[in-house]
């Protein structure tokens, strides 16, 4: 925990905050390593260097109060350190416990600390990751490196990997949760004569022109600057490469406070294999990223690539849907395709296939077949990211989206059976569909063999449907319209909170009904409204009534401190808070003094091991 780093904005483990020196520094942020080692004129962070001539703990402590002398209180001091390749066991690196065991608590002011995998972590504001350069190109080790490095410091401290940063890179390395880096490559390629760019990297004698517009870019040509003495030509390359590491952070944090990073980096991690590999081996260390990533975002969702089948936001939808999600118990399931518009009951195409199904559709339960998301239950159609999607139509699935989908459909079907299922698809749909039914041995109805909106093709779906309905061994199982809203909230709720959310929908609450106009339903028992579904993100906004109702599950619950939350509820104010609570969640506050509700602006490990910044955004109070 420190008192000099604030995090301000998350976009999963990217994040935007601040280092509280003088002057301030805004995170993500490129450090100037020249600058580090300045000691008689230092800037916001100095880096006390190495303590291979320091003889005693006094000595070490000396040298670094004297620091402290010069630089003032509010700049950051990266006690001295002796830096060693990660590949180096730690058993072999017993002479760094003398000095790590001289703890930087009676030194004032911010300090900052070297660290590797398996050490204990000093108390410092600032955590560098040892060997960091040595590790590029190595995406598994770099990655299992940085995770289990996070994982041994408070989530509201900054993170710093050295001699790393290129403008090809920074984005995914930002997307990784480092929030600081340095412009030592920058200044080695200068004088190497490479030009940096976001899109590669070029040796000076292969370019013709500058794809940069920069002030010195602009002022010159790759020919008039070939001609110049090396230390001149490596003081321009300088200053152009610098200016391409800031100019892509920029971008980059930009991208953070549009919730659209995961976008940008893939297709920016195509410009290294190492990149690329670093993105999907992330997306398998699903722990680590999933309880950063928040339960819903403003922006749309793009899956442009075969990264988006992966992404956490599509895993975890898939899984709630196998882990949380119940059908209603009716007998016959009907599979659609997707559509462009969403929700899909607005498009134009399952408008015509729900009035093809007309007063049979109350008898089916419908399930809409989509990459990336697999399967989607009408009931979830709201649901981010299901109505929050786009993804780039071809009629051409590959071969990985057909087994991801096809996988979803069966592990559904396997779990729920079905006395019919029809499927009113076409081409890879229909391909899906087979295979899932060849593995599971039960038999499909199809009802189109071209165009699905055609007069035939509706005629064969409601027909089908109609013989299945009226066939003697059919019970007539059916929902009612006010049944049909209370298992559209209830098959929400479940998603949204799991099995806690029962409680809402017991004998024990009382008579349920369900108000308002689709998609802007309200769940009341008598006159007591417990939730309200937001249809911008489709899930429910709980009321304090709603909240009490789930208080004893302990789920997605908070507890705070003796104290009347007034607006929003800072981390220290946390006492205990759910592990299951993402950013973005609905969760009930709980304290000796008040009942509240509201979102959670972090994860719930995060909100109890912070010092600094908001926990939940608080929307109802009540005095206890």
């Amino acid at each position: 925990m420190t008192q000099y780093f604030e995090i301000e904005q998350r976009d999963g483990a990217a994040r935007i905050g601040k280092l509280l020196l003088s002057p301030e520094l805004r995170t993500p942020c490129i450090l100037s390593t020249a600058e580090l080692g300045k000691l008689e004129s230092p800037g916001p962070v100095v880096d006390a260097g190495s303590f291979w001539a320091v003889k005693s703990d006094e000595e070490l402590e000396g040298h670094i109060k004297q620091i402290r002398e010069k630089a003032g209180k509010g700049t950051l001091i990266i006690l001295p350190h002796q830096a060693y390749p990660p590949a180096i066991p730690a058993e072999s690196l017993g002479i760094i416990e003398r000095f790590t065991a001289s703890s930087s608590e009676n030194i004032e002011g911010p300090t900052g600390s070297l660290l590797r995998v398996g050490e204990k972590p000093e108390k410092t504001d600032l955590y560098i990751m040892e060997g960091a350069g040595t590790l590029e190109n190595n995406a598994r080790r770099f990655l299992g490196t940085v995770i289990e490095l996070k994982n041994q410091i408070p989530p509201d401290t900054a993170f710093y990997a050295p001699n790393l940063a290129l403008p090809e890179n920074v984005a995914m390395l930002v997307y990784l949760g480092i929030d600081i880096l340095d412009d030592t490559r920058a200044e080695i390629a200068a004088y190497s004569d490479i030009y940096l760019t976001a899109a590669g990297n070029f040796y000076l004698d292969s370019l013709t022109e500058f794809p940069c517009r920069c002030r010195v870019c602009a002022s010159s040509t790759p020919e008039e600057l070939r001609k110049l003495p090396k230390t001149e030509r490596a003081r321009f390359l300088s200053v152009h490469n610098k200016d391409a590491l800031e100019a892509e952070l920029s971008l980059v944090r930009e991208k953070i406070r549009a919730g659209t990073l995961r976008e940008y980096i893939e297709g920016q991690c195509r410009v290294r294999p190492w990149l690329t590999a670093l993105l999907r081996l992330g997306d398998f260390e699903y722990s680590y990223l999933e309880e950063r990533i928040p339960a819903f975002r403003q922006n749309q969702l793009l899956a442009d690539t075969s990264e988006a089948l992966s992404r956490i936001e599509v895993a975890r939808f898939a899984r709630r849907v196998k882990e949380r999600y119940t059908p209603p118990e009716l007998e016959i399931l009907v599979l659609f395709p997707c559509s462009a518009r969403k929700p899909y009951s607005t498009s134009q195409s399952h408008q015509k296939f729900i009035l093809a199904l007309g007063k049979y559709r109350k008898f089916v339960h419908e399930v809409v077949l989509t990459s990336p998301l697999g399967i989607v239950p009408r009931e979830l159609e709201l649901t981010y990211p299901a109505s929050h999607y786009d993804t780039a139509v071809t009629g051409h699935w590959d071969e990985e989206e057909k087994a991801w989908v096809s996988g979803c459909l069966e592990t559904y079907l396997s779990m729920y059976r079905y006395k019919a299922v029809v499927a009113h698809v076409e081409g890879a749909y229909r391909e899906i569909c087979e295979r899932a039914a060849s593995k599971l041995g039960i038999e499909i109805t199809y009802t189109a063999t071209g165009n699905l909106v055609s007069a035939e093709a509706l005629s064969s779906l409601r027909n089908t449907v109609e013989s299945i309905c009226t066939a003697e061994n059919f019970s007539k199982k059916s929902l009612n319209a006010e049944e049909e809203k209370k298992n559209f909230l209830r098959a929400i709720a479940e998603y949204q909170f799991g099995g806690e959310a029962a409680p809402l929908f017991s004998e024990e609450a009382g008579k349920l009904a369900v108000k308002g106009r689709f998609p802007k339903y309200q769940l009341f028992v008598g006159k007591k409204q417990l939730a309200t579904l937001v249809p911008q993100y489709g899930m429910l906004a709980l009321s304090l009534e709603g909240a009490e109702l789930m208080l004893k599950s302990e789920k997605y619950l908070v507890k705070i401190d003796d104290f009347l939350p007034r607006g929003s509820i800072l981390a220290p104010g946390v006492i205990q808070a759910d592990p299951g609570i993402r950013p973005n969640d609905e969760v009930i506050v709980l304290g000796k003094k008040a009942l509240c509700v509201g979102r959670a602006v972090m994860g719930g490990e995060e909100m109890v091991k912070s010092s600094r910044g908001v926990a939940v955004d608080v929307r109802h109070v009540r005095k206890l």
